[in-house]
């Protein structure tokens, strides 16, 4: 039962690992915002050798963008701009590098970001070029004491200074492996005119008024912007337009090579299980001639000795295989333990595993099987 019992614990064991993996990633996604849809500008010209232009310098999203899509989206929900710069936080001695990104108030629900402490900066502020923030947790511990008040304080942004007036929830990872704490949030009209010195918009962030909703929304936002970017039918798009639902799909679809990889890998193990029970009935037909040519003289008939086989070589691929659940569940969970990776036993995994196990005792078992039934009873009786 050897076989049975380490190739059904690591099919468990490969499905879970697989499976907790997905599940973490579509759960960072999701924490990024379900229904979120990101516009980021894209060139239509080329530089010498063909080169695209780099997008971090392209002028093709504006204000005017954000206002029409607002105004006229059937399907939107909230709207942002967003401009961001990297550089220097500075706390009396202490200091961080990290990114500054400007936004509007739908940031926070575009992005379903709740704060810890403190308010949202308000439309006054943004109108008023406010040098107000809010902070990320990685930015607080990084610049302030354990315990210290962070909400009033001044802090400089590569000079300027920003009034603290709120902290943000703590949202961890992403997809990506980039840590969404290290961020300021500031009001977009300060950092575009502050720190950037820039009239247009770096990327938009939308969200569509429910999750079913995002492909028509995203549909929507495609005609919206290139009748107000006046392309024609022929002309390309001078910007980009992703959702949660294509990165997730993306992240799906590689989490499930990987885990059908693993599954075939692990499944090696049975197939040797399997092949161990064919020979091991097969021996045990060899010992067990007389036994069988005895049954058959009292009017065993060669269909009994063919259950009694067959179901003698399920009982060691079952018993194997409820053994290798145990084991399959345990490994996952000192695997989730020990070294931190996601994990996730799924019922479908466990029965799988079971008719897996029954189809191998059929399959491996019945050649021997048929082969008992076969015997002819006066030379089984005569077998030494």
């Amino acid at each position: 039962m050897l076989g049975i019992i380490i190739g059904v614990g690591a099919v468990i064991a490969m499905v879970a690992i697989g499976q907790g993996s997905k599940k973490s990633i579509n759960d960072k996604l999701s924490s990024m915002g379900s229904d979120m849809i990101t516009i980021r500008p894209i060139s239509n010209f080329t530089v010498g050798g063909g080169a695209r232009l780099d997008a971090s310098g392209l002028q093709t999203l504006t204000l005017n963008d954000v206002n029409v899509i607002q105004s006229r989206g059937k399907y939107i929900k909230g709207v942002s701009p967003s401009v961001s710069s990297r550089g220097q936080v500075i706390n009396a001695n202490k200091n961080w590098p990290t990114t500054i990104q400007g936004v509007n108030t739908n940031y926070f629900s575009i992005r379903n970001w709740p704060l810890k402490e403190g308010v949202t900066f308000n439309n006054e502020n943004i109108n008023a070029v406010e040098k107000v923030c809010l902070i990320g947790q990685t930015v607080l511990n990084n610049i302030f004491s354990p315990g210290e008040d962070p909400l009033g304080k001044i802090i400089r942004f590569n000079k300027i200074p920003f009034k603290i007036i709120g902290v943000l929830d703590t949202k961890g990872e992403n997809a990506f492996g980039q840590d969404q704490d290290d961020i300021v949030l500031a009001p977009y009209t300060t950092v575009q005119e502050r720190i950037l010195a820039i009239p247009y918009i770096q990327n938009i962030y939308v969200s569509a008024i429910d999750e079913s909703s995002t492909n028509a929304a995203s549909t929507e936002l495609d005609n919206i912007l290139r009748t107000a970017h006046k392309l024609k039918p022929g002309d390309e798009d001078d910007f980009s337009i992703r959702t949660q639902a294509e990165l997730i799909s993306t992240f799906d679809s590689t989490s499930h090579l990987l885990t059908v990889l693993l599954t075939a890998i692990a499944s090696i193990s049975l197939v040797i299980g399997g092949i161990g029970i064919m020979n091991i009935m097969y021996v045990s037909v060899t010992e067990r001639t007389k036994e069988i040519g005895l049954r058959m003289s009292i009017g065993a008939r060669g269909t009994d000795i063919l259950l009694q086989f067959l179901i003698e070589a399920m009982v060691i691929s079952i018993t194997g295989g409820l053994i290798g659940v145990v084991l399959g569940i345990a490994a996952s969970g000192l695997v989730s333990r020990l070294l931190h990776w996601p994990t996730l036993v799924s019922e479908s995994s466990i029965i799988l595993s079971f008719v897996i196990c029954a189809f191998t005792g059929v399959f491996f078992g019945y050649y021997p099987a048929v082969k008992a039934s076969r015997l002819n009873p006066i030379d089984a009786l005569r077998y030494e």
